[in-house]
C-alpha cells in the first residue's frame, strides 16, 4: 500500500469524535498525493463500526478483530497495529491525538523505528514534499516538520485541527484480519477506562458554544452570559481566569490547560484572546468575538466582532434571540 492509514479510536462501540476528524484528514492527504486511503478499526466484535467506516470514501476498512483487543491495553494495540503497519506498508499513519494514542503511539513507532509527529495542526505539501506543522510555547510558534527516509511516518493529530464533517461519504470493502496476539504479549490488567473529564460534560462535543472571560468583572454577572447560551441552545464555557477565580467549574474551562473545541459556532464574551486560550478555541467554524477592547487579540482570529460593552450588547441579543423564536 502506498498511502494512507488512519486508526481510528472508539469506547464501548462509539466512536471518538476525533476520529472522523482523522478521517477526514486522511480523505484530504489521499487526494493531494494520489495515495489510497484505508481505515482500521481494533477490537471484538467490529462489524457495526467498521460497517460506518465502510460507507465513507476510503479505498478499504481493516476490521482487525482478537479476544485480546475486546478491551483497550497499550500491548495489545500496540501489537496489533505493529502486525497490521508490516503488512500493509503504508506512507503515512495518521492518529487522533488522544489519551489512548499518547499511550501506545510512541512505543508503536519505536517498533517500526520511525519517527512520531505528535499533536500536528495542519499538513500540505511544498514543492512536492510533505510538511507537518506543530504548534510550540502553548501556541506562540509554529513549526515546520519533513521526514527522511522510506517506511511510514506516524502523526497524531490535534483535537479540532480538522473537520469531522468534512468527511466523504462513499463505499469501501471490509477486510477483517485477525493478528497473531500470545496471552504472553498482553502484559497489563485492564482496568476501567479513563474518563477526560471527572463530570458528563463534554465541550468538545457541542455545536454551539459561549464562552465568558474575565471582562465578565465578577460572578455574579456570568448569568447573563448563561442567558444569552440559553438562548442559543449552546453550551457555558469560560476562560482560564474565570475558572482560577472559582466562577465556573474546571471542567468549563477551554484553552491549553482546559478543553480543545471546535464547535460550529463559537461566542467569546469579554475575552481578550490570551494564546492559551486560543489554542483551544481556533478549530472553531465560526467564531463571534464581543470585547470593548477594538485591539482585543481576540479580533485576529475572529469571523464577526463586535466592539461594545458586553453589558449593553448581550441584552440586546438576548432580546432579539427570543423574538425571532416567539
Amino acid at each position: 500500500m502506498s498511502g494512507v492509514l488512519a486508526i481510528c479510536e472508539h469506547s464501548a462501540g462509539v466512536w471518538n469524535r476525533m476520529s472522523l476528524e482523522t478521517l477526514a484528514a486522511a480523505q484530504q492527504l489521499g487526494r493531494a498525493q494520489g495515495w489510497s486511503v484505508a481505515a482500521v478499526i481494533l477490537g471484538q466484535p467490529t462489524a457495526a463500526l467498521a460497517a460506518e467506516l465502510a460507507a465513507c470514501a476510503l479505498d478499504r476498512v481493516y476490521a482487525v478483530e482478537h479476544e485480546r483487543l475486546a478491551r483497550y491495553t497499550a500491548d495489545g494495540f500496540t501489537s496489533a497495529l505493529d502486525w497490521l503497519v508490516a503488512r500493509v506498508r503504508p506512507d503515512v499513519v495518521l492518529l487522533p491525538h488522544t489519551y489512548r494514542v499518547r499511550d501506545f503511539a510512541p512505543g508503536l513507532a519505536a517498533r517500526a523505528g520511525r519517527p512520531l509527529l505528535s499533536d500536528v495542526t495542519a499538513l500540505r505539501l511544498e514543492q512536492g514534499e510533505l510538511v507537518f506543522e506543530r504548534q510550540l510555547f502553548q501556541g506562540r510558534l509554529n513549526a515546520d516538520y519533513s521526514v527522511d527516509g522510506a517506511g511510514p511516518v506516524f502523526v497524531s493529530l490535534q483535537a479540532g485541527a480538522f473537520r469531522a464533517d468534512a468527511v466523504q461519504p462513499g463505499s469501501a470493502p471490509i477486510e477483517t484480519l485477525t493478528p497473531p496476539l500470545d496471552a504472553c504479549v498482553i502484559r497489563q490488567r485492564p482496568e476501567e477506562p479513563f474518563r477526560e473529564s471527572a463530570g458528563e460534560l463534554d465541550l468538545g462535543a457541542a455545536e454551539r458554544i459561549v464562552a465568558v472571560g474575565r471582562g465578565i468583572r465578577e460572578a455574579g454577572n456570568i448569568e447573563l452570559v448563561r442567558e444569552l447560551a440559553t438562548a442559543l441552545g449552546a453550551e457555558l464555557a469560560a476562560s482560564r481566569p474565570v475558572c482560577d477565580n472559582g466562577w465556573l467549574p474546571i471542567a468549563r474551562q477551554v484553552g491549553s490547560s482546559g478543553q480543545t473545541v471546535a464547535p460550529k459556532l463559537y461566542i467569546a464574551v469579554g475575552i481578550s484572546g490570551a494564546i492559551q486560550h486560543l489554542v483551544g478555541m481556533k478549530g472553531a467554524r465560526t467564531i463571534v468575538a464581543i470585547n470593548k477592547d477594538a485591539g482585543a487579540p481576540i479580533f485576529e482570529i475572529a469571523d464577526y466582532g463586535i466592539v461594545g460593552d458586553l453589558f449593553e450588547v448581550l441584552p440586546a441579543l438576548i432580546e432579539l434571540l427570543r423574538q425571532a423564536q416567539a
